[in-house]
C-alpha cells in the first residue's frame, strides 16, 4: 500500500476517563478507524493539560489526575477521513476534533512475507 500527495489530519482531544461501551474511548475510535481501513492512527498521552471546563489534568505526583488529556491523530485521504466523521460525532460526547489538510510526503506498507518460505 502507497499513499501520498495531499490529506487530511484529524486531532481528536479527549480525556483517557472517557468510556464508549465500556471501553477506553481512545482504544475504541482506533479499533473502529482500523476496521474502517483508514491508514492509521495514534494516540499520545499527554502530562498536562484543560479543556472546556478550565480543570487542569496534570500527571505531577501531588495532584494525581485519573483523567489526562489524550490525542488521537488520524491522516488518510480527505473521501476516507469524511466517512469516519459521523462515526466519531456519535462517539464523542465531550471533547474537541479538528481536521486540517496535510501534505503525505510517504507512506507505504509492504506485505509481510508468509512464514513458509
Amino acid at each position: 500500500m502507497k499513499i501520498s500527495g495531499e490529506a487530511k489530519l484529524i486531532r481528536i482531544f479527549i480525556g483517557e476517563s472517557d468510556r464508549w461501551h465500556g471501553v477506553p474511548l481512545y482504544e475504541a475510535i482506533v479499533r473502529k478507524v482500523r476496521e474502517m481501513g483508514l491508514a492509521g492512527a495514534t494516540v499520545i498521552r499527554g502530562v498536562e493539560g484543560f479543556g472546556a471546563n478550565s480543570r487542569i489534568h496534570t500527571a505531577k505526583i501531588l495532584r494525581l489526575s485519573e483523567d489526562l488529556p489524550v490525542l488521537i491523530e488520524i491522516v488518510d485521504k480527505e473521501d476516507r477521513i469524511a466517512a469516519v466523521l459521523p462515526l466519531l460525532d456519535e462517539m464523542i460526547s465531550e471533547g474537541l476534533i479538528t481536521m486540517e489538510r496535510v501534505e503525505i510526503i510517504k507512506y507505504t506498507h509492504e506485505k509481510k512475507k508468509s512464514q513458509s518460505s
